[in-house]
């Protein structure tokens, strides 16, 4: 059975740093692109950042380039997203997910429509 489990979500303050873990059971992530989203309270689900499964291509959300990082190790079946400066606006569910026929443009994308499988969310919560 496919299974994702987030993991690292926390609170934290404003200018704080979280990492995000994205691990996988019962496939292997090498033949998966993972892209990671989040959902505030009230919002739609927003996709942060995706990866392709060689890791060649990445996408970011503008709301978090140049603060958040992700990344794949495929020894460990893990994808991360590495936070830095978070703001206030951060605070939500992060959710992974995974998607096998994703085009380099679906890549670019970032959309969750095109992830067919989904982890159960981590919260992280910026607070001042």
């Amino acid at each position: 059975q496919l299974q994702l489990v987030e993991s690292g979500g926390g609170l934290v303050q404003p200018g704080g740093s979280l990492r995000l873990s994205c691990a996988a059971s019962g496939f292997t992530l090498d033949y998966y692109h993972i892209g990671w989203f989040r959902q505030a309270p009230g919002k739609e689900r927003e996709g942060v950042s995706c990866i392709s499964r060689n890791g060649g291509n990445t996408k970011y959300a503008d709301s978090v380039k140049g603060r958040f990082t992700i990344s794949r190790d495929n020894a460990k079946n893990t994808v991360y997203l590495q936070m830095n400066s978070l703001k206030l606006e951060d605070t939500a569910v992060y959710y992974c997910a995974a998607g096998f026929n994703i085009s380099p443009l679906g890549i670019g994308r970032c959309q969750g429509n095109e992830y067919a499988n989904w982890g159960q969310g981590t919260q992280v919560t910026v607070f001042s």
